[in-house]
């Protein structure tokens, strides 16, 4: 059987659950740009070349192109973030042929695999018939499981020709940011909305987000009236996040938000009205004042830790 090649390229926890999705059709190779993580694989490669120092979408998908040439898998796959999305676009220009991208479930008939995928951020799951000698699609992030095989095979070095031109769109340098709990990162995120009132009102999700070892996010119209930086924003237009318990306080639910955050393992939704839909949506809910909640929920859980 034909294989199907991965191309892991900047998340480990993303790359795995695009193997999962992949291993369901058939045989699965890997290859990344540097050593990868991933194991239980049919083979890993390797591609090394000095334009390859840093992310470089053209050259990267040039050197897929070659690597496809070579082996001709049945498809290449690639999880569904901003990079992969363009050095899939790439690689789909250089071969001609079309690309899914957010894909989340995959069924193959014959030639033909039939998709279900993500479009209008979220908003909207299209069913799709992908028809091409080489299937290009992208798997939409936290809709699979990880895969879990951690025992990684011995990678073969792959050395692809690439004109100097294809060096010309690449990171050059770096900034380092302080370190620390992200919301891409973190395992708890208390996120606050329009109901929180202010920017000062903040200070609540910040100390409760401190005592869970979590991290503070917004919806859009918190950035909008300036209360938090856009970096905290959670949403279609924002980060989107996958923690094991999202807080949403003060937050209505508009669809932008909640595609932002619907990968969330638990949903905890603080707000005066029942029937918004974060709180129709959510796994649990407390209906009542942010204002008064938060406070209690930060004295017990000081009660309990020792600390008041």
């Amino acid at each position: 059987m034909t294989s199907i090649l991965i191309f892991a390229g900047e998340s480990d926890e993303l790359d795995r659950q695009a193997v999962s999705l992949a291993a369901s059709l058939g045989p699965v190779e890997v290859a990344s740009v540097g050593p990868t993580k991933i194991g239980g694989v049919e083979k890993a490669w390797q591609i090394e070349h000095p334009i390859l120092s840093d992310y470089a979408p053209e050259a990267i998908a040039e050197s897929l192109a070659q690597l496809v040439g070579q082996g001709m898998p049945s498809a290449v796959i690639a999880a569904g973030t901003e990079r992969n999305n363009e050095v899939m676009a790439h690689l789909a220009a250089l071969l001609d042929l079309p690309l899914a991208t957010n894909v989340l479930t995959v069924s193959a008939e014959g030639d033909d695999w039939h998709l279900t995928r993500v479009r209008w951020g979220g908003s909207l799951i299209e069913e799709a018939t992908l028809s091409a000698f080489l299937k290009l699609l992208t798997v939409a992030p936290h809709s699979q499981p990880a895969w879990e095989e951690s025992k990684a095979a011995t990678p073969e070095i792959f050395e692809p020709e690439l004109a100097e031109e294809l060096g010309r769109t690449r990171v050059r340098e770096r900034v380092t940011v302080d370190e620390g709990i992200s919301l891409t990162t973190a395992p708890v995120i208390v996120s606050g909305g329009r109901g929180v009132g202010s920017a000062e009102g903040f200070a609540a999700l910040e100390e409760l987000a401190g005592l869970l070892g979590g991290a503070v996010g917004c919806s859009r119209v918190v950035t909008n009236n300036g209360w938090r930086s856009h970096r905290d924003q959670v949403g279609q237009t924002g980060t989107r996040v996958a923690p094991h318990l999202y807080v949403a306080c003060g937050i209505s639910g508009a669809i932008q938000h909640w595609v932002g955050m619907m990968a969330a393992k638990n949903v905890l939704a603080i707000n005066t009205d029942p029937e918004a839909p974060m709180v129709t949506k959510a796994d649990y809910a407390v209906i009542g004042d942010l204002h008064e909640v938060l406070p209690a929920i930060i004295s017990e859980i000081r009660r309990r830790q020792g600390t008041m």
